[in-house]
């Protein structure tokens, strides 16, 4: 393994000081150190990781110094501005990707990873990206930087790392936000989907709002055939929520986010806001963190998420934080249309146990499709 102090100190001693991304859960502990050994400025969680590009490639310009990117599967995001923007038949400029290698052929992962991690390096071939997969010991990938580095000064091309499962040696987030609200997420989604209907329709977002949805459903020998478990697609799940709201007018659907999910492509809250579906509701569930992936922190607590929403054309738009304020709006929000928004403010964490949903994604949309086109 790398030590992450390691990796850091040998890319400051390169003069490589600037950093930003996608939290990854097979980067969660470079993430951390990283986050415990620079400043803000230095260290900046994009909305997504095609934006991510776009703030690396405005460091460049600025400073002319070779900028990190770092990035989980997600690449699909980053494809546009590193084909139209960096690529060298059209600004030629370069990075440094750090790219975690989710869905690896040959090591068992989650379904959402598999194509990811089929098509990483026919994806980085396909764009000319020039790659190394990051070596475990830390002599040789000293060798293997000083190959990268060259390679950059060269070419002015952007090259990338791709970074196994184990990789990096353990670290620990010492500067992680914490908050002060009562209420655990799993415990406001619990709440929230004991009123909801049997004939509404939830949506839920990738990561641990899904798992808990799924462990609340089997706690109560539930049915899931009105769940659509977004396993993958961060971001999204507000669409898949759309597409069916507009469809079965008959039913209220509802959109379970998260705030990381819901800043990756903020422009969809217009849309929904624009369309003015009557049976929408959009609840978000806001920790101030990538949950899923380390607990890294996001800018949700810093925003006001009720007035974008408010702004975007959402009919109403509340903002709570304890438990009896949330059971009240859920009670007014059954005598008005939508689309509404609901942002609950909840603590970071999840519990040790919490598990994974035992069916497959293929199972889900079969159940799912069975009930709607009744």
């Amino acid at each position: 393994m790398i030590s992450p102090e390691y990796f850091f100190k040998a890319l400051q001693e390169s003069e490589i000081n600037f950093y930003t991304g996608v939290p990854d859960s097979l980067l969660k502990n470079i993430c951390a150190y990283i986050t415990d050994h620079s400043s803000f400025e230095n260290n900046i969680i994009a909305a997504n990781e095609g934006a991510a590009v776009g703030l690396a490639t405005g460091y460049y310009l600025s400073t002319g110094k070779i900028p990190v990117y770092m990035q989980n599967s997600g690449l699909g995001n980053a494809i546009n501005p590193l084909m139209s923007l960096t690529d060298k038949l059209v600004y030629n400029i370069p990075l440094l990707l750090l790219i975690g290698w989710r869905g690896e052929p040959g090591v068992k992962d989650e379904p959402q990873h598999i194509k990811q991690g089929q098509v990483t390096i026919p994806l980085l071939d396909a764009m000319g990206i020039k790659y190394y997969i990051l070596a475990q010991e830390e002599t040789i990938f000293s060798q293997q930087l000083k190959d990268v580095l060259n390679h950059i000064q060269t070419t002015k091309e952007a090259v990338a790392f791709i970074v196994q499962k184990e990789t990096f040696a353990n670290y620990t987030l010492q500067k992680a936000e914490s908050n002060q609200f009562s209420l655990t997420r799993e415990e406001a989604i619990q709440i929230v989907a004991s009123v909801i209907t049997k004939k509404d329709i939830i949506v839920s977002t990738t990561g641990m709002i899904s798992r808990e949805l799924f462990e609340y459903r089997e706690m109560l020998y539930q049915s899931h055939e009105n769940d659509f478990l977004t396993v993958g697609s961060m971001g999204h799940a507000s669409q898949i929520a759309l597409g069916i709201a507009l469809q079965k007018t008959d039913r209220r659907v509802y959109c379970f986010d998260g705030d990381g999910a819901t800043l990756m492509h903020m422009g969809s809250l217009a849309i929904i806001g624009s369309i003015r579906p009557a049976n929408y509701v959009h609840i978000i569930f806001n920790n101030g963190a990538h949950d899923s992936v380390g607990g890294q922190p996001t800018v949700g607590l810093k925003i006001d998420i009720s007035k974008i929403g408010q702004a975007c054309g959402y009919t109403s738009t509340y903002s709570i934080s304890e438990e009896s304020s949330l059971r009240d709006i859920l009670e007014t929000m059954t005598r008005i249309s939508g689309p509404i928004l609901l942002e609950i403010k909840v603590k970071k964490g999840a519990r040790k146990n919490l598990g994974r949903p035992a069916t497959t994604p293929v199972e889900n949309k079969i159940k799912l499709m069975t009930l709607l086109l009744k």
